[in-house]
């Protein structure tokens, strides 16, 4: 495996690769409700997917130089039991591959990961696809009850 980037060509190929696969999740998985291409910035696609947790929520793709960047929004800042919220969050990275929370734009918080443009194929797509669906879904809620607690009508939990 080479350490220069990928030609034109290559990069062209991974994005119809990209296209391709999401035209195949649309009409076949459930919990991808529809995408679209922004035509403002250059090699990045919006995934809107359904979830049960949380309700809806968007994957973003950024296609790179070298890289297939991936992240979605998870939730805000907490309000509160900011501590325990981190903890919590910091604690489930150890549970995750591929992908870890951050800290954003306004201290909201995210899953991003990536991976290298040389292993872009179906399986990894499906992967990051089904990944982030899960841990969207595993820990939307507790982190919500902790960050949000008196929302909830809840003490501080862990």
């Amino acid at each position: 495996m080479s350490d220069s980037p990928p030609s034109a060509e290559e990069l062209l190929a991974a994005e119809t690769q990209i296209e391709t696969w999401l035209a195949a999740q649309l009409g076949e998985n459930p919990i991808l409700d529809a995408y679209e291409r922004d035509i403002d910035i250059d090699r990045l696609w919006h995934i809107r997917v359904l979830g049960e947790e949380k309700d809806v929520f968007t994957i973003r793709f950024r296609l790179g130089q070298r890289n297939l960047h991936y992240e979605t929004y998870v939730m805000p800042a907490p309000e509160e039991n900011h501590e325990a919220f981190y903890n919590h969050l910091l604690r489930r990275n150890l549970k995750l591959f591929g992908a870890a929370f951050a800290i954003g734009d306004e201290d909201a918080v995210f899953l991003i990961g990536q991976f290298p443009v040389a292993h872009l194929d179906e399986d990894h797509l499906d992967r990051v696809l089904g990944s982030l669906f899960i841990w969207v879904e595993q820990f939307f809620k507790p982190a919500l009850r902790i960050g949000f607690a008196t929302r909830f009508g809840q003490q501080e939990t862990s």
